[in-house]
């Protein structure tokens, strides 16, 4: 028989204690999770961080797990010093599904607005338009 080792490791163990409790205090406070939901969160939030450190491909977290990255950037020192040890430089916070949702709408309605300023005033769209006539 072969013996293995676990080398998997917890946000909890990875953060250290105090940051941990930190963040799921954090979450609790400024987001209305239950201290249960907010461990989970700051779990998969520091998880996501470790491996997006290491990712070849852009990686994108989940609206829940933004809530734990957010609270560990705004522990900066900290973070820093995660990304330092897991990445090797400080890794800037990708957008989240919700934020990249918002802004996909923020366009969609820019765009509605010109196109029905343009319908109204009966001109064309300027010719340097990349949306085209």
């Amino acid at each position: 028989m072969t013996a293995t080792t676990n080398d998997q490791r917890t946000g909890r163990t990875v953060a250290g204690e105090e940051l941990f409790e930190s963040l799921a205090h954090f979450v609790v406070v400024h987001n209305g999770q239950s201290p249960e939901r907010a461990q989970r969160i700051t779990d998969q939030a520091v998880a996501f961080l470790v491996t997006a450190a290491t990712a070849t491909v852009p990686m994108v977290p989940s609206d829940d797990v933004d809530l734990g990255l957010h609270a560990l950037i705004l522990h900066t020192k900290e973070y820093a010093a995660l990304c330092e040890r897991y990445a090797g430089r400080f890794l800037h916070q990708p957008r989240s599904a919700a934020s990249r949702r918002k802004r996909q709408a923020s366009a969609r309605a820019s765009t509605g607005r010109a196109d029905r300023h343009h319908a109204q005033s009966g001109s064309r769209r300027p010719a340097h338009d990349p949306r085209g006539p």
